[in-house]
């Protein structure tokens, strides 16, 4: 990052961190009027020449030495996996620090950001393990206020009162900034809002132009997948968030599972080369009763909002994917194999061509040369998925079973035809994910961003080029049995 290269990393240390963390508070904040061009160059321009325009504003960045690599760890991530031998569990990690306080904005209330029945995803729960009492919650945003203020009023009632205590709920992000004093300014922001607001540069998808407007000092954890736009447009704004120079890390949290760091390290320390990734996903569609999942044009079918997460990890042991190399296959709603006898929601509402596919199964070619699949099913019944990511390579099988319940490693090596199996609590990819993005703010010990928004978008790309690829094998189909017809 340019605006660091002339700062000597020797001498920010934690201690001159914390006294530029301490100045910070007394600085007044600015009304950043010069980035409120619609223009996202100009913009962009105005928030990089005002990093370089004196000391303070510089000062004023919640940033520690850390950054000045790209992941931001002091080194790029190990080739042989970070902390694969550390304790994994959330309760065996030492208890937060005391310290100065801790501000952080939440960007919406849903389940994402505070947990519910459907899985493990609770992101407020994670920073208050990670920074104890330290946390303070300055802002709770979301249009939907009545369900904010309750999420609030259970949290005041537990024992994390005091992150919540002084929290105030706003409608907008621009309704917070007006408010904010510089005693509150985030050092960071959690954005958990629905991706159908954010990950594009036009309204109503510019959520993280407008925060990094409005919050230039603040680092930036976001859900992903990182948009439902258009790719070019995500694209252009993973531009725009390098250029910043702002810390921001996606939650893909299976690459913190210390299975998968494990698997790492095998293939660093053994000088291996990855040959395929093979993934599966089969999700139990039962329990699937919200209408919008149901529609392409909204929730961008079943591969684009739920497998990402297993491209992502393939992607993250296979490197980048040639993108013309895609070809995939579907089974559509009106084909016999498609016929689902649970479906929850009903279909009948939602027109014939945005019904999701039952089964799509996909190949491509790594740049490296090494090949990838993936199939994603709408099969099961019940409430369990099946989920697997296999990873192979000369004389190694590595099998990644159930990554989002109760993960297990089972490795077969040369020399034995049995599987060792290595088992661990998914608990600890969340937790790490969110201590890492802390400690790559405050300067901890050799912490690791594992999925930048640059790398997130690249497997927003292979997702949609997947759809597009199974959607024109379907339109094929649709034809060749059209002329088939004629014929007859």
């Amino acid at each position: 990052m340019s605006f660091m290269n002339n700062l000597s990393r020797q001498a920010l240390n934690r201690n001159v961190l914390s006294t530029l963390r301490t100045q910070s508070r007394g600085l007044a904040t600015t009304s950043n009027s010069t980035l409120r061009s619609s223009s996202i160059r100009t913009g962009l321009a105005a928030l990089n020449s005002s990093k370089t325009v004196g000391s303070s504003l510089l000062a004023r960045r919640f940033i520690s030495e850390t950054s000045v690599r790209s992941d931001g760890g002091l080194n790029d991530p190990p080739e042989d996996g970070i902390h694969p031998e550390m304790p994994s569990a959330m309760h065996l990690q030492p208890p937060p620090a005391p310290g100065t306080d801790f501000n952080v904005a939440m960007v919406g209330a849903g389940n994402i950001m505070f947990g519910s029945d459907e899985g493990p995803w609770n992101h407020s729960f994670r920073f208050e393990h990670k920074l104890g009492p330290r946390l303070k919650v300055v802002a709770l945003i979301d249009p939907a206020v009545a369900r904010a203020e309750a999420v609030l009023a259970g949290k005041r009632a537990s024992f994390v009162e005091s992150a919540y205590r002084d929290t105030v709920v706003y409608k907008t992000v621009e309704e917070f900034r007006e408010a904010m004093t510089p005693e509150k300014e985030p050092h960071a922001i959690v954005v958990g809002s629905p991706p159908a607001y954010r990950g594009g540069v036009k309204a109503p998808r510019d959520l993280e132009l407008r925060l990094l407007k409005l919050f230039p000092n603040s680092s930036y954890f976001i859900e992903k997948p990182v948009s439902c736009g258009p790719v070019p447009e995500a694209m252009e704004l993973t531009q725009a968030l390098v250029d910043s120079g702002n810390i921001i890390s996606v939650g893909y949290m299976l690459r913190y599972l210390r299975c998968v760091q494990k698997m790492k390290q095998i293939i660093a320390t053994n000088n291996l080369t990855v040959m395929g990734t093979i993934a599966r996903y089969a999700c139990a569609y039962e329990a699937i009763a919200k209408p919008a999942w149901w529609n392409k044009a909204i929730d961008m079918g079943p591969v684009i909002e739920q497998g990402d997460r297993d491209l992502d990890l393939s992607r993250y042991f296979g490197g980048d994917v040639d993108i013309t190399s895609v070809q995939a296959h579907s089974v559509e709603w009106d084909e016999a194999p498609g016929q689902l006898s649970r479906v929850p929601v009903d279909e009948s509402k939602i027109a014939e061509e945005l019904r999701i596919p039952r089964m799509t199964s996909a190949t491509w070619k790594y740049k490296n040369g090494a090949i990838g699949s993936f199939v994603h099913a709408v099969a099961l019944q019940g409430t369990a998925y099946s989920c697997e990511l296999e990873v192979i390579c000369d004389g190694f099988q590595m099998r990644l079973v159930d990554p989002y319940n109760a993960p297990v490693l089972y490795l077969r090596r040369p020399g034995d035809d049995i599987e060792e199996r290595h088992a661990v609590s998914l608990a600890w990819s969340f937790f790490s994910e969110v201590s890492n993005f802390v400690d790559c703010i405050e300067g901890g010990p050799d912490p690791h961003i594992l999925s930048s928004f640059e790398d997130a978008t690249k497997t927003y790309e292979l997702t949609w080029a997947i759809r597009r690829a199974s959607e024109a094998s379907s339109a094929q189909r649709v034809q060749r049995e059209a002329a088939e017809r004629v014929l007859e």
